[in-house]
């Protein structure tokens, strides 16, 4: 359902797969929307585990709104993710991942 090379990520939110990507748009609304610092430190913070569920729900946010979700934050924060936080975190990490690493070409 994901394509990797297009940085693609799938989450299942109340119980619809849903295809998230960091367009330039949502990274554009990504970091309009963040507190403090920009898009280099948001990725450091995952990069050193140091980072907090307002961050995991802002990359996530803008992952699926990139993946063409017309839902809110709100909508996003009553959703019932499958696999619990545990999954989110690890979606929002890859999703960060994939907008910012050239993917190897496969063998």
């Amino acid at each position: 359902m994901t394509n990797p090379y297009e940085g693609e990520v799938a989450l299942t939110v109340d119980g619809t797969p849903r295809r998230m990507r960091l367009t330039l748009g949502a990274l554009a609304s990504l970091e309009a929307n963040m507190v403090t610092g920009g898009l280099v430190p948001l990725v450091k913070r995952f990069e050193c585990g140091e980072f907090g569920t307002r961050d995991v729900v802002a990359v996530l946010l803008a992952g699926l709104r990139g993946g063409g979700w017309d839902g809110d934050v709100d909508a996003l924060l009553e959703a019932e993710i499958e696999g619990g936080p545990v999954a989110a975190i690890r979606a929002a990490a890859e999703l960060l991942g994939r907008a910012f690493v050239l993917p190897r070409e496969p063998s």
